[in-house]
């Protein structure tokens, strides 16, 4: 109740003086249980995404978000559960799995599970390889995935910043979210478990959302990036050259 309350009378009037969003492709959205793979460039793409959606979309949301400290941490904790926020543990393995593990209830429930394949927010704005959690999930709980494709939000929030820009070129910063038709991997249902599998899906859904978000594609994981970045403090061009050539 609250997500929609917010949505509602907060949220989506505010954003629609802020910004100009269009969106498209909400008849795409299926009436089942579903995942909404997108690309990801902001914190503010887990806002456009809810608002272009006419359904609650529940995220994994990263477990920071949920184990803060004194009245701030308690804020936030709050917060991020009453909207349908899932803690996310990006740790890998036991942990990471019981994430996703709560995520797979939410389908079974017959809701929408927005992922980012990519696992963190892009560096530069390029397209980064996905990581299998998606594919896993996709298969394993037999829903379609819906891939999305936002475009111009790193407009309105630049990559690795939490400043606002309102303006670009004179003019109120545009903001689309398209939706693509559902990916059907009914076919490799019986083989969720197969690593080859699950990577050639991934990469699949990938594709969709860069096909939509008009994305360059770099090769590589966006965590790897990000981290020689902030090793030798040196560019996201910089990193992805070296990581290429090694």
């Amino acid at each position: 109740m609250l997500y929609m309350a917010l949505k509602k009378t907060v949220v989506g009037p505010l954003m629609s003086r802020l910004v100009h969003h269009e969106m498209q492709g909400v008849k795409n959205l299926p009436q089942t249980g579903a995942i909404l793979a997108s690309n990801h460039l902001a914190f503010c793409d887990s806002i456009f995404l809810p608002l272009a959606v006419p359904r609650q979309v529940y995220f994994l949301a990263k477990s920071d978000y949920f184990t803060g400290t004194g009245i701030q941490g308690a804020v936030s904790r709050w917060f991020f559960t009453a909207v349908g926020q899932l803690p996310l543990d990006r740790s890998g393995g036991a942990k990471s799995q019981a994430s996703l593990d709560g995520g797979a209830q939410k389908l079974q429930e017959g809701g929408y599970l927005g992922i980012y394949p990519e696992g963190t927010r892009s560096p530069d704005g390029r397209g980064y390889r996905a990581k299998l959690g998606v594919a896993r999930l996709a298969l394993t709980q037999r829903v379609p995935v819906v891939p999305v494709g936002q475009i111009g939000n790193n407009d309105f929030q630049p990559s690795g910043s939490n400043k606002i820009n309102l303006r670009k070129n004179g003019k109120k910063v545009t903001i689309r979210t398209v939706i693509g038709e559902p990916l059907d991997f009914s076919e490799y249902w019986d083989r969720a478990k197969d690593h080859k599998v699950q990577r050639m899906v991934a990469d699949k859904i990938s594709a969709a959302i860069r096909e939509l978000s008009e994305q360059e594609y770099v090769p590589l994981y966006a965590s790897d990036v990000k981290d020689l970045m902030a090793e030798k403090n040196i560019s996201a061009s910089a990193a992805v050259e070296e990581l290429l050539n090694k």
